[in-house]
């Protein structure tokens, strides 16, 4: 039997065309293995530095509500003693001049009374605000770590499908949300100021916008208890 050369050369080209597809098959899947991992360790590190940044919002937000319940409690106090002081100062003017020195008294006890009362309330005030700041501060760094987790979690799919239709392209286009998604879990793990306001306001308010026709104001809502009590 006469062995063909051509046969044999042939065989030996797609025997190597084979060998360097799988060669270039292992590689790509190499490069999607390494980013998915590093990615994932990324995130966990970025989950952490997140729980802590929502629990700090959460005592943030919570000091706040308290200082300004404290603050409308130094409010009630103080009217209640300027209205005291009211009161007094109009009962003196009815009574005798030996007892009206009496009266001075407890208008001049609740006179310092209301002004202690009014300068808590004014630091109550500036705690609140304080508390407020605080939580935006947070919230600024929590929205970074949001839009990292999101843009990461996209950037991970798209490397499944890399891996899985082999298409190089697709590792590419993987890499722009990678980029984004490290850009943002930096700026938050550093401090740094990067925040695209328009993307997280797209993210955040969309879901909170009602329509105008189901907005009703007060005034309309009195008037359709009012007529509803004239039927």
């Amino acid at each position: 039997m006469d062995v063909n050369p051509m046969e044999i050369v042939e065989a030996e080209n797609d025997s190597n065309a084979e060998k360097e597809k799988e060669k270039k098959k292992s590689r790509l899947n190499t490069y999607v293995a390494i980013a998915v991992a590093l990615l994932a360790t990324f995130i966990g590190v970025c989950k952490v530095k997140d729980d802590n940044i929502v629990q700090a919002m959460q005592q943030a937000q919570a000091n706040r509500i308290d200082d300004w319940g404290l603050y409308q409690a130094r409010n009630i106090r103080t009217e209640i003693a300027q209205a005291t002081i009211a009161q007094l100062e109009l009962q003196a003017l009815s009574q005798p001049k030996d007892i009206r020195q009496a009266y001075q008294k407890k208008i001049a006890y609740y006179q310092e009374l209301s002004d202690r009362e009014n300068k808590k309330k004014l630091e109550e005030k500036a705690k609140a605000e304080n508390d407020q700041k605080t939580y935006d501060q947070l919230n600024f760094h929590d929205d970074q770590f949001d839009l990292a987790d999101a843009s990461l979690a996209i950037a991970i799919s798209l490397f499944a499908l890399t891996s899985l239709t082999q298409k190089r392209w697709l590792f590419g286009i993987a890499m722009v949300p990678t980029a984004f998604g490290v850009l943002m879990g930096l700026a938050g793990l550093l401090n740094w100021g990067i925040h695209p306001d328009a993307l997280t306001n797209l993210l955040s308010d969309s879901s909170l916008t009602q329509p105008p026709s189901t907005l009703i104001s007060v005034d309309d809502r009195t008037e359709a208890t009012s007529l509803n009590r004239t039927l």
